[in-house]
């Protein structure tokens, strides 16, 4: 599952360097109070549009993928497809909450160079991610998302 978590994480971060690369700029990673960050190489006063796409570019990318492993027959439940799942929701939940007010955070840059708020653009995401969650929960082959049967019955949390 962590394999899975990671792999979401790792498709959220390449989102925004190839929709830089793709739009012709440079991004970089650096540090911002510590933290890895990845800077578009975006002049985002004159470029807020290409700035928009490249903060929404990971939260996008991670959407899209969860919607495809929800839509797309196969057989369903993996480990790694539960942790792709929940790196998706996990992040999404992050960046509409605790993470939206950093000064590099996706929501903040998102409604800096648009005519949206962070809570217009946290409700969008959100309720993407409400959809996704419900759909997760209503289908038997999730029932094992996140409890897993014991001996002596069920068995809440994450097991490696």
């Amino acid at each position: 599952m962590a394999i899975g978590f990671g792999i979401s994480l790792f498709a959220h971060e390449s989102a925004h360097i190839l929709s830089s690369l793709a739009m012709g700029f440079h991004p970089s990673i650096g540090l911002d109070r510590g933290r890895p960050t990845i800077f578009s190489g975006i002049d985002s006063q004159k470029y807020p549009h290409k700035q928009f796409i490249f903060s929404a570019a990971g939260l996008t990318t991670q959407a899209v993928i969860d919607e495809l492993i929800l839509d797309i027959p196969h057989s369903r439940g993996s480990a790694i497809e539960r942790g792709i799942l929940a790196g998706g929701i996990g992040t999404t939940l992050f960046y509409i909450t605790l993470g939206r007010n950093g000064a590099v955070s996706d929501v903040a840059f998102m409604a800096r160079t648009s005519k949206l708020s962070k809570t217009q653009i946290s409700l969008i995401f959100g309720g993407v991610n409400a959809v996704h969650t419900l759909r997760i929960a209503r289908n038997p082959a999730y029932d094992h998302f996140f409890v897993g049967p014991s001996p002596n019955g069920a068995r809440i949390g994450l097991t490696f």
